[in-house]
């Protein structure tokens, strides 16, 4: 099985995306990854969203990281808003045109849950049913009216016990208020960037995807 990724350009909103794809050929889904915080040096490879992109792909998954506006090779500069999901909607169309037939996952760590989900709302607000929605140490605060996360898709929330970067006990509260089914995981002894507790992410998210 080829699991090497490949460079790609997507063209963006502020032009040009910077990319690593990975095809299989007996791919069941496809998953689109989006990175941390990139005023905080978050990019598409970060360890966590390695660890995101690895899984996925072991799981069976054709798989996309990406970089934001602004970071790496990616034209334009931060919004740290809209901006982003805007561009993570372009780079999901291309993969639904590359990939007509294939489910969709969701996942994003950090500030990247809160493009993932805001994403995911957009999708469904287009009519695209998503395979799933999978949040890790997710921005949830970022939220707002103006990009709602997604409501009708399976959601799995991965909060690490001991973050130092996202409050877990926001994200508790957040989960609680949702009023839709959906898992809360909970990664005891463990960190925002999963310090020693990435193999504990990985097994995760096997069984999940």
């Amino acid at each position: 099985m080829l699991t090497r990724e490949t460079p790609v350009l997507i063209d963006g909103p502020c032009g040009q995306l910077q990319a690593l794809s990975l095809d299989l050929s007996e791919a069941h889904g496809v998953a689109l990854i989006c990175h941390p915080n990139p005023a905080q040096g978050g990019t598409m490879l970060n360890k966590v969203v390695s660890t995101l992109q690895r899984s996925a792909r072991d799981a069976g998954l054709a798989t996309l990281r990406f970089n934001y506006r602004g970071v790496g090779s990616s034209a334009g500069s931060h919004d740290m808003a809209s901006g982003e999901v805007d561009d993570a909607e372009a780079v999901a169309h291309w993969l639904r045109q590359r990939y007509p037939q294939l489910p969709l996952t969701l996942l994003g760590f950090s500030f990247g849950g809160f493009v993932a989900a805001s994403l995911g709302g957009r999708l469904e607000n287009q009519g695209v049913e998503l395979a799933q929605l999978i949040m890790v140490a997710p921005a949830v605060n970022r939220l707002t009216a103006e990009n709602p996360p997604a409501q009708r898709c399976p959601l799995t929330l991965i909060q690490p016990e001991a973050d130092e970067v996202i409050d877990p006990q926001v994200v508790y509260a957040w989960s609680a208020g949702l009023g839709r089914a959906h898992e809360l995981l909970k990664v005891a002894e463990c960190g925002h960037f999963f310090h020693g507790k990435l193999t504990d992410l990985k097994d995760l998210l096997l069984p999940r995807l």
